[in-house]
């Protein structure tokens, strides 16, 4: 069953209905009490079930650790305590406990997305981020406004001179103190800051080299050393 939220009365009915429904499964005591789903969307809200009570939040807006990032297609994208987690109408619940829990995993698997690249969700410092595998770049990548919103201190970065498609520009290197991804959490990984706009982070060999990594078919693998 497909929920759909529109604001017409006998959408609303439904609604209604599908909230108390999904509310009890949720109920505190319940097996799903610590799970959040993915009940519905209109426009750019969501209707999350989570930790047994029913929640609306607009792209931006947070519930608790709770936020919702952005939307991709049918996918929710949000994050919760730091951690990333897509949520797609009628899947199974994901646990918010295994959200937040300890970085101390040891392989990273990373399915291969449009164009052949291979894209994931991860954090910085705790806060979500988009990341792009690019085993050619020396250092982990992300433009300066990327590196604002997640709140980078850049007064103490170095500076330095890095070789674009475009020719010799002028950046910023730094450590970013924790690099996530999964359950596998690296620290002190060194990153470069450009002033280039980018619509993602490239993850380069100052993190790639922590990991023996393989490709096997549509799927990196990455393996802590």
């Amino acid at each position: 069953m497909r929920p759909a939220l529109a604001p017409t009365r006998g959408a609303a009915c439904a609604l209604a209905a599908v909230t108390l429904v999904l509310g009890l499964a949720f109920s505190p005591g319940s097996a799903w009490a610590k799970d959040i789903a993915l009940a519905g969307r209109m426009g750019d809200k969501a209707l999350l079930l989570m930790q047994g009570r029913s929640v609306v939040l607009a792209v931006g807006q947070s519930s608790g650790r709770t936020k919702l990032l952005r939307w991709e297609n049918d996918e929710a994208v949000v994050d919760h305590g730091g951690t990333p987690m897509r949520l797609r109408v009628g899947a199974a619940p994901s646990r918010l406990d295994a959200a937040a829990a300890p970085g101390g995993g040891r392989e990273i698997v990373i399915p291969v997305g449009p164009g052949g690249h291979f894209m994931t969700e991860g954090s910085i410092n705790g806060r979500s981020v988009r990341f792009m595998v690019d085993t050619g770049a020396t250092l982990v990548a992300l433009s300066r406004a990327e590196a604002t919103r997640i709140g980078l201190d850049l007064r103490g970065a170095r500076a330095v001179r890095t070789q674009t498609a475009a020719g010799v520009a002028s950046a910023l290197m730094l450590p970013l103190q924790r690099v996530r991804i999964g359950e596998v959490e690296i620290y002190e990984v060194m990153a470069v800051v450009t002033e280039a706009p980018m619509p993602f982070i490239l993850l380069g060999n100052s993190f790639l080299d922590r990991f023996q990594w393989r490709r096997e078919n549509d799927i990196m693998r990455l393996e802590r050393k």
